[in-house]
C-alpha cells in the first residue's frame, strides 16, 4: 500500500463509491488467447465513468502496483472528466498510476471500442443494458474483464453473454462479475457450514431488497429524449432492467449459489403505488416473486423502492435442521439455538477482494475466474421475476432464455428513438398485470 501511495483518508471516505471492481490482466497473444505471462505494466481501460466505475478503477490501482489506468470511455464528457479527477485525487502518486491524456478519453456510444483497444484489462461499469455488446467487444479483442452486475436486461442479452462467456473460456480470459457476496468472508464461512450439513437440506428461502430507492435526475430543457433517458437510466428497462434486476439480483444470487442451481419458473405480483410520476420512467416500485426450483424448493423474493417503509437487504435459508441468517452471519437450529456465529472482526471488503484474488491468479499465470456463466443465469432469474410481476404470468427460465426477447433500441445514437416514450401527460407507459403478456399459454 505504501508503494501505491494512496491517500488513505480519501479512500476510506469514498469507500461507498468504490463499490465495483477491476482486475489487472496480462496482454493476450495475437491469436486472442491469454498467454499466461504478465507484462511489467498492466494497462486498464474504464468503460462507464459513474460512481461505480470510478470506484472500480481505484480498486484496480490498489490491487496491484503495476496497474496503470490508460483509457476511459463514457457517453458523457462531464461524467468522464469528473471521474478522472476523482481517481487522480485518491493517489499521492497519481502521475505514475493514471495516464489518460485527452486523446485517450473517448465520449459517445462507440467510445467503448476505442478505449478497449488500449487495454489489457477492461472494467465494464455502464448501465447494464450495454453490458452484452461491451463484453463481446472486450472478449473478441482478447481482454480480461471485470464487469458489474447485472450482465443484461433482457433474454436476448443473456443469450449473447452466455455465448461470449464460452468464448472467454476458450481463450482462457479471466472474467469476474461484481456479485461480491461470493467473495465475502462471512458468506464463504456460512457456505462451508452449509456444505458440511449444519442446516441439512434446503427447504425454503427468503430474500429481500427493501429500501427507499435511489437517485432521480431531473429532465433539463436542453435534453432530447435519448439524453434524458441515458442520464436518468435507472428508470428505463432497456438501460436498467428495473430495480429487481439491478439491485435485488445480489440476494437471489446467494440462494442459487448455495443450491448450485437456478429456479425453473416463477410467478409474482408488483406495481407502482408511490414512485409514479414522470421522473420514475416505467419501472415498478415493488415486486414480490415466488421462485420454484426443480426440487420443489421455493424462494420468496421481495423488493421495493418506497420511502418511509421498513428497509431490509438480506437473505435467509431454512433447512431440515436449521436456518442461515446471512446479514447476521449466524446459523441457528430450528429451535432458535445458535449453532454458529461469524466473527465480524474477520470480515473483509469483498469489493476489493474480487480484485485481489484475481491479481493473485494473474501473478501465477492461472486461468481461474469464469463468473460470466453463473452471472448470466442469476441475471436471468431476476429478469424473469420482472416479467412475472409485469404480466401476472408464470415465466419459465428456459422459455425466457430461448425466446430471443429484446428490449433494446434499433440503434444507439443521440438522435435515435428510445424503446419507450412519454405520453402527452409526460408519463411513461408501464406494464399492467393481466394485460401485459410475454408467452402464450401452453
Amino acid at each position: 500500500m505504501e508503494k501505491n501511495k494512496i491517500n488513505r483518508r480519501k479512500f476510506v471516505k469514498n469507500s461507498a463509491l468504490a463499490a465495483g471492481g477491476v482486475m489487472a490482466m496480462p496482454l493476450a497473444s495475437h491469436a486472442g488467447f491469454y498467454s499466461g505471462s504478465a507484462p511489467k505494466e498492466i494497462k486498464v481501460a474504464l468503460v462507464g465513468c459513474g460512481g461505480r466505475g470510478t470506484g472500480a478503477a481505484v480498486q484496480a490501482l490498489i490491487a496491484n502496483e503495476d496497474v496503470k489506468l490508460v483509457a476511459m470511455a463514457d457517453a458523457f464528457r462531464d461524467r468522464l472528466e469528473g471521474s478522472l479527477r476523482s481517481i487522480i485525487g485518491e493517489f499521492d502518486n497519481a502521475d505514475e498510476r493514471v495516464d489518460v491524456p485527452e486523446n485517450r478519453r473517448y465520449v459517445g456510444f462507440d467510445a467503448y471500442k476505442q478505449a478497449i483497444a488500449h487495454a489489457d484489462v477492461v472494467i465494464l461499469a455502464t448501465p447494464p443494458g450495454f453490458r452484452p455488446i461491451h463484453f463481446k467487444e472486450a472478449i473478441d479483442k482478447g481482454k480480461h474483464v471485470f464487469m458489474e452486475k447485472p450482465v443484461a436486461v433482457d433474454p436476448a442479452g443473456i443469450a449473447a453473454v452466455l455465448e461470449t462467456a464460452r468464448e472467454a473460456e476458450r481463450k482462457r480470459l479471466n472474467v469476474i462479475v461484481g456479485l461480491q457476496r461470493r467473495y465475502q468472508n462471512s458468506y464463504l464461512e456460512l457456505l462451508k457450514r452449509y456444505q458440511d450439513g449444519m442446516i441439512g437440506d434446503i427447504t425454503s428461502a427468503q430474500v429481500y431488497w427493501n429500501s427507499e430507492g435511489v437517485w432521480v435526475r431531473k429532465r433539463q430543457p436542453s435534453q432530447n429524449e435519448m439524453e434524458y433517458q441515458m442520464r436518468n437510466w435507472y428508470y428505463f428497462n432497456w438501460l436498467c432492467g428495473d430495480h429487481i434486476v439491478e439491485q435485488h439480483i445480489h440476494n437471489m444470487d446467494v440462494v442459487s449459489w448455495f443450491k448450485d442451481d437456478f429456479p425453473e419458473s416463477c410467478q409474482g405480483m408488483g406495481g407502482r403505488s408511490v414512485r409514479v410520476g414522470p421522473d420514475y420512467g416505467e419501472i415498478f416500485d415493488h415486486h414480490f416473486v415466488e421462485y420454484r426450483y426443480k426440487d420443489g424448493v421455493v424462494m420468496n423474493s421481495q423488493c421495493r423502492h418506497q420511502p418511509n417503509t421498513m428497509s431490509r437487504v438480506d437473505e435467509e435459508i431454512t433447512g431440515t435442521k436449521g436456518r442461515i441468517f446471512f446479514g447476521a452471519g449466524r446459523i441457528e437450529d430450528l429451535d432458535g439455538n445458535v449453532l454458529y456465529q461469524f466473527d465480524r472482526s474477520k470480515e473483509n471488503n469483498p469489493y476489493q477482494t474480487e480484485h485481489d484474488v484475481l491479481f493473485e491468479a494473474i501473478s501465477k499465470g492461472e486461468f481461474k475466474f469464469k463468473d460470466a456463466e453463473h452471472a448470466a443465469h442469476t441475471t436471468l432469474t431476476s429478469i424473469i421475476g420482472r416479467m412475472a410481476t409485469y404480466s401476472g404470468q408464470v415465466i419459465e427460465h428456459e422459455t425466457a432464455l430461448n425466446s430471443g426477447l429484446n428490449i433494446q433500441p434499433d440503434e444507439y445514437a443521440w438522435d435515435a428513438t428510445p424503446p419507450v416514450l412519454p405520453g402527452e401527460n409526460g408519463l411513461y407507459p408501464a406494464a399492467k398485470p393481466g394485460e401485459t403478456h410475454y408467452f402464450k399459454k401452453a
